[in-house]
């Protein structure tokens, strides 16, 4: 059989297109009507919709058009950027103004600027718009009504804005007040409080208010009696903030007593705040952080009164000044609590049993820190705690066999996470695994581990380098050191030298300095 190759001259080939079929050019979003085309937009992640923008000028229209959360970069650079973007963006209702320190942000004019392009904000955030004064938050007031959630963080304006928002914004939900610094002392340049300006405006207090946040704010105080006038107030948080705050506490709850979740943070309060705020009876959310203030006799008091407890953190700062007979009286006063979080507190068999017998929907326990929680304290949980799903232990002295009631116990369990427990192998947390079976989630963070990821760092790929860092960790805690006495007497350089040496003679397996092996006659012989 012959076979012909037939070669096709260039010449001879049209230049004119193939002909497509009309449909396969045909845009079949154009049937789609720009509402529709919106909510495919807004069922988007971010990132999607940023590209969708840039398909076609359809889409950037309708993409602007439809977005209703913006954020935006306000140093000052943005000023003559913003009426083409307000003008794209003409439909949002959450905006976020971040600026870095360092930078200059945009000023009261920019500010009244996107007041007015955008009446129909719901939620700001300010970060960090230290040239923002009184002037242009009280525009902002004026014109965006319909606030609902306000935030501000490390900015400069005073009560007198602050003043504004609560008699101008009627339907303000939520307020958060961080690092502000206007709000000082009168002595340092402010002749009026925001309490003084408040009341001077005929502002008695607000009615849609339901939660607060004053953190690191040195005079904090000043808003008390605005916070007493909100009616509807469920949630404070009081965090980082300088003087005292027993008074304030009693004057808040015995005027707003529907409170039902407080967050106290690092603040001068003592059993007498938690006194007053046991007259808050609904109370649901307690955060009890580094009050060092803070005793037995107050958590007991909560406890006989404010049975609706359901979440109660403490950390008690390893001041010993909360343990058994507070979490006694929980477990006592408090059948629904969920969710119990201490951090820095000791409790024992004493406290944890009735609470793991008599709270028995608790679903979240987390022990950081606790000394006294061993072998014993969890298998009471094992034993008894029927509901509970997660658990965390970091920085107790457990050991496998406390870990052991666990393999049967705890039929919710479904979550234990594990961190600087050193009697924990991960022999163990392997055949809980096996046993509890699939659904089950167990997790071991020890130092050991992560200081041999530090080591393999610096030894890289030489001989022996994981044997040596191994031995290292085992012989930590036998080191013959020099005792705290010694060491203090002794110069910077000196001690340095000791340990030093130290270090050498129970590693170096080469000549030291006392003799050919680095041994000394009082050193003990090493273990076969």
């Amino acid at each position: 059989m012959e076979i012909e190759f037939h070669f096709l001259n260039p010449q001879s080939i049209s230049s004119a297109p193939v002909p497509v079929p009309a449909m396969l050019h045909r845009d079949y979003t154009l049937d789609l009507p720009d509402e529709c085309l919106s909510l495919v937009f807004n069922s988007l992640s971010q990132s999607d919709r940023n590209k969708c923008s840039l398909v076609c000028h359809r889409w950037y229209r309708v993409e602007g058009q439809s977005r209703q959360r913006l954020s935006l970069h306000a140093a000052s650079a943005l000023e003559p950027l913003l009426p083409t973007l307000l003008t794209r963006f003409d439909s949002v209702t959450k905006l976020a103004l971040k600026n870095d320190r360092r930078t200059d942000s945009i000023s009261d004019d920019s500010l009244s600027f996107i007041s007015t392009k955008l009446p129909r904000l719901t939620r700001l955030k300010l970060r960090s718009c230290k040239q923002i004064t009184e002037q242009g938050i009280s525009a902002l007031a004026t014109n965006c009504r319909w606030l609902r959630k306000i935030s501000c963080a490390s900015c400069s304006f005073g009560p007198s804005a602050l003043a504004a928002i609560l008699t101008s914004c009627p339907l303000l939900e939520d307020l958060s007040l961080k690092r502000l610094r206007g709000v000082i002392n009168k002595g340092n340049g402010y002749t009026n409080s925001a309490e003084e300006l408040l009341i001077g405006a005929g502002f008695t207090g607000s009615d849609s208010l339901r939660s607060i946040c004053l953190k690191d704010l040195y005079n904090a105080q000043c808003f008390v009696q605005f916070l007493a006038g909100c009616k509807n107030l469920r949630t404070i948080k009081i965090l980082r903030c300088s003087g005292p705050w027993d008074g304030s506490l009693d004057e808040i709850s015995s005027r707003v007593p529907g409170i039902t979740e407080v967050h106290l943070e690092k603040l001068q309060v003592s059993d007498k705040g938690l006194f007053c705020l046991s007259k808050c009876t609904d109370l649901e959310i307690l955060h009890i952080v580094k009050t060092p203030e803070c005793t037995d006799a107050g958590i007991a008091e909560i406890a006989s009164k404010c049975h609706m407890l359901r979440k109660l953190h403490i950390d008690g700062w390893r001041t010993n000044r909360i343990g058994d007979l507070g979490l006694i009286e929980i477990s006592k006063g408090c059948p629904k609590l969920q969710e119990l979080v201490l951090v820095g507190v000791n409790p024992t068999f004493r406290s944890l049993d009735p609470i793991a017998g008599n709270c028995r929907q608790l679903e979240r326990l987390a022990m950081c820190g606790c000394e006294t929680v061993g072998d014993s304290e969890v298998a009471c949980l094992g034993a008894r705690c029927t509901m509970l799903r997660k658990l965390c232990i970091k920085g107790c002295p457990v050991s496998d066999n406390g870990l052991a009631a666990l393999a049967q116990g705890c039929p919710s369990l479904v979550k234990v996470k594990l961190k600087r427990c050193g009697a924990v192998t991960p022999k163990c947390i392997e055949w809980l695994r096996a046993i509890r079976g699939e659904g089950f989630s167990i997790s071991l963070d020890t130092m050991e581990s992560q200081q041999e990821q530090d080591m393999d760092i610096v030894v890289g790929n030489e001989t022996g380098g994981g044997d040596q860092m191994a031995e290292m960790i085992d012989g930590m805690a036998t080191m013959d050191l020099t005792t705290g006495s010694q060491v203090a007497q002794q110069p910077r350089g000196g001690r340095m030298r000791a340990l030093m040496l130290v270090a050498i003679r129970r590693f170096s397996g080469g000549a030291g300095p006392s003799g050919s092996n680095g041994a000394n006659p009082g050193d003990n012989p090493p273990s076969a």
